[in-house]
């Protein structure tokens, strides 16, 4: 069920988020993942379409326009990864990533999670604020990766 999350301060501002995902602005966030990010340069419009599908999604807006946006892959028991964060350039500098994130941790289908993770190469000092740390025993730690292939 779709909810809309609110702060005072933020929608007088003409802010709010939602996790509606009808209200997602797909071509906004593929051109800005695809173009801008650093972390999901070239991605396919199919697979970026089966992430949203799959995961839940948290869309900022001001005035009914897509102003940011993140995406958390979880079991909604015990496992959170926080992956896709954004806010356009328009919109940085009034706090908006900093209430995205308060907003996905205290966000109520995903209480009581043993653990959250997510991959950052310049947000530590954000996400810092919120008890992130570096990785204890990345040994224990294992990946495959793949980049997108080109066609």
């Amino acid at each position: 069920m779709p909810v809309f999350i609110n702060d005072a301060a933020f929608m007088k501002k003409g802010f709010h988020i939602s996790t509606d995902k009808t209200l997602l602005n797909f071509n906004v966030i593929y051109n800005y993942l695809a173009n801008d990010s650093y972390w999901a340069k070239e991605m396919p419009r199919e697979k970026l379409k089966i992430a949203i599908d799959n995961s839940l999604c948290f869309g900022i807006y001001k005035n009914g326009e897509q102003a940011g946006f993140a995406r958390v892959v979880t079991d909604k028991a015990t496992f959170a990864y926080i992956c896709d964060v954004f806010v356009l350039p328009l919109y940085r500098g009034v706090g908006l990533s900093k209430w995205l994130v308060q907003t996905i941790l205290a966000f109520p289908e995903l209480e009581g999670l043993r653990r959250w993770s997510l991959a950052t190469l310049d947000a530590q000092g954000l996400y810092s604020q919120f008890g992130f740390t570096q990785i204890t025993n990345p040994e224990r730690w294992m990946q495959i990766y793949t980049p997108y292939l080109k066609d």
